[in-house]
């Protein structure tokens, strides 16, 4: 994806349009993002697109609101104006969902921290000019992790690998190498040792984002079914004469409409300050499982026309990676257990 079409969306008013406009954003929040990203893949705009162009969303809040007002005016001003693009690193080889795990170390070392170890499945990494980094400045456990901003060209830091995906196509995503690279202490993002805790705070926009993600899509392939349904002729007439097509694109647009009105209203209760991390996890659940229902019948409906490459194919691969990225539903289903008071560690009456 060129480097100018981010240029364009800071021109457009829509790369900061969830960022305090004294920080060069739009002055929005939370249901601003969402309503930007859903409007763009109902113009018929891949979901990798959209993880392109807004990863800086999850790159860029930590230091945002760390506060330094340095590191504030060198990666995310130029960022929400389309000059510098950033990334987070987190998932690991070995430590996915369980960030508490996470290996890559940093090591003090006088006015820099030493880093060492290997980051994956890291959205933008290919093109990014600064990643946000997990790295273990501590002791084991969540405690002894760290953020600190690794930037483009600095000695031993390296893309290793670009991987190839099923869907998302515009979306680089990459593996990385840090072999002793010597990061200044000033680039470390609030205290030593409140890493875990800042991901975990951001967590549930990232996940409420994929929410979005989901249920756009499958808006969008609702829309486009009901469109080449009216259109497409089987025994000289069109296929919505035929009830049990009828009775499909009812079922797609009632999935579709529950998991876009459930997940705005969480967002809602997350922006008046409630506690939703089980209702977080619930709605991008929900999303999914929809997004899933629909583009299956999308296709279904679409034929063989549904299974060339097309919009409603894209959308089909594009979908898959959503149950997986910002948490499994897995994960989600442990949070929502967890929640629920179904700790598996105490007895159950």
């Amino acid at each position: 994806m060129p480097k100018e079409l981010h240029r364009k969306a800071a021109e457009a008013g829509i790369l900061g349009v969830a960022f305090p406009a004294e920080h060069g954003g739009g002055g929005g929040d939370m249901l601003t993002s969402m309503l930007v990203t859903e409007e763009l893949i109902l113009a018929g705009a891949s979901s990798g697109l959209c993880a392109a162009l807004f990863t800086h969303g999850i790159a860029t809040p930590h230091i945002l609101a760390a506060g330094d007002r340095r590191q504030i005016e060198r990666w995310v001003l130029p960022t929400l104006r389309g000059e510098l693009i950033g990334s987070l690193a987190v998932s690991e080889p070995d430590a996915g969902s369980d960030v508490a795990r996470i290996s890559t170390r940093a090591v003090r070392q006088g006015d820099r921290y030493v880093l060492n170890g290997a980051k994956t499945f890291i959205t933008s990494g290919c093109r990014a000019d600064f990643v946000t980094v997990a790295a273990r400045t501590g002791g084991e456990g969540y405690q002894g992790i760290s953020l600190l901003v690794v930037e483009r060209g600095m000695p031993g830091f390296s893309v290793s690998k670009e991987l190839e995906k099923m869907g998302w196509w515009c979306s680089d995503t990459a593996e990385l190498a840090f072999q002793d690279v010597e990061v200044p202490a000033e680039n470390l993002v609030g205290e030593e040792g409140s890493g875990f805790l800042q991901l975990m705070k951001h967590f549930q926009g990232e996940r409420l984002g994929l929410a979005v993600h989901a249920y756009a899509i499958a808006a969008r392939c609702l829309q486009l079914t009901i469109e080449y349904a009216a259109e497409r002729q089987t025994f000289g007439r069109p296929l919505t004469s035929r009830q049990v097509i009828r009775h499909k694109l009812a079922e797609m647009a009632r999935r579709a409409d529950v998991a876009r009105t459930y997940a705005l209203r969480v967002a809602e209760r997350q922006l008046a300050g409630e506690d939703v991390v089980k209702e977080v996890a619930m709605a991008k659940n929900q999303a999914i499982e929809a997004c899933d229902f629909v583009v299956d019948q999308a296709v279904q409906v679409h034929g063989g026309a549904g299974y060339l490459r097309g919009e409603v194919e894209r959308h089909y691969r594009d979908a898959r990676i959503l149950g997986i990225g910002g948490g499994s539903s897995e994960i989600m289903n442990e949070i929502i257990a967890a929640r629920l008071g179904l700790d598996p560690s105490r007895p159950q009456n």
